[in-house]
């Protein structure tokens, strides 16, 4: 299948750096909404609809927890609610805790995204050339994010098969954990030498090193890119006259509805979405051919 992550690496790098930075410069909650939305249904997308169901609690965990906080510590707002311990908790605090863990929700799942699509050698492939040491250090440092939650159930598993800490009790689940911790930080540390010292033996690094690769920057890459571009020069217009600005003190800001920002909500929109897009129609391409079969 020919999905998002077929296309060329600077394609990709280029659409989560833009991606994350329209997600992380406003609050504006159709920005947000849009950011989330995307980062949801390009995952869903690649991973299922279930497996995105079943990781959906953390994230309502997530922000839960950061929604509540800031109006128990932050106190503006012209709209008390009630008082706690004598300190006014206003709704305009509420809602502002509510759309910043909304936009922290969405940019830690377009991390999930970019670690399960742009993946080491796409990444060495970008900077192993400019920056080779820290390209090495990087790539293992993404790649490892995925792999410390599969090596804590190795571990975990392992420690239970030799009768270890494998009641129920409170101070066994304490001295479990400290134990898988400290296997976790000393398989880490050892797996880092060996990763060096093999790219080191392979001479990476070195100049006048050539580097064989099977990426080729392609005809639907221009496309896609002049798609990203456009959208771009749109959104960042919008942001330069002020069309994504929002404040949430002393009262909430009311979302503009005119035709020109109802374009500008719907050329973010079509940007987050770009890579979901992709993901689905070449599912829905793959599956038709199969059908055929």
């Amino acid at each position: 299948m020919n999905g998002f992550g077929s296309y060329h690496p600077a394609i990709l790098f280029l659409y989560y750096v833009l991606a994350l930075a329209f997600s992380m410069v406003s609050l504006h909650p159709v920005l947000v909404a849009a950011a989330l939305t995307g980062s949801f249904f390009f995952y869903a997308m690649q991973k299922g609809v279930v497996k995105m169901l079943m990781d959906l609690w953390f994230f309502a965990c997530l922000f839960l927890i950061m929604a509540v906080v800031n109006p128990i510590f932050v106190h503006n707002g012209e709209t008390i609610l009630f008082f706690m311990n004598g300190n006014p908790v206003t709704m305009e605090a509420v809602i502002y805790g509510g759309m910043a863990a909304l936009a922290i929700v969405g940019v830690l799942m377009w991390c999930r995204c970019y670690t399960s699509i742009l993946t080491t050698d796409k990444f060495l492939y970008l900077f192993g050339k400019l920056i080779p040491k820290l390209g090495l250090i990087l790539s293992m440092a993404f790649r490892f994010i995925p792999l410390f939650s599969s090596q804590i159930k190795k571990i975990g598993q392992a420690q239970k098969t030799m009768g270890l800490f494998a009641t129920d009790s409170v101070p066994d689940k304490v001295r479990g954990g400290v134990r898988v911790f400290d296997s976790l930080v000393s398989w880490s540390m050892e797996n880092s030498i060996d990763t060096a010292d093999a790219m080191k033996a392979r001479g990476y690094g070195l100049p006048g090193r050539t580097n064989f690769s099977l990426f080729r920057f392609r005809q639907r890459d221009v496309i896609l890119l002049c798609i990203m571009g456009g959208f771009s020069a749109v959104i960042l217009a919008c942001f330069a006259s002020g069309g994504f600005s929002f404040y949430y003190y002393p009262y909430v800001a009311e979302i503009k509805t005119g035709a020109a920002n109802i374009a500008q909500y719907l050329t973010v929109l079509a940007f987050m979405l770009i890579p979901g897009v992709i993901e689905a129609k070449e599912k829905v391409t793959w599956n038709f051919l199969k059908s055929k079969i």
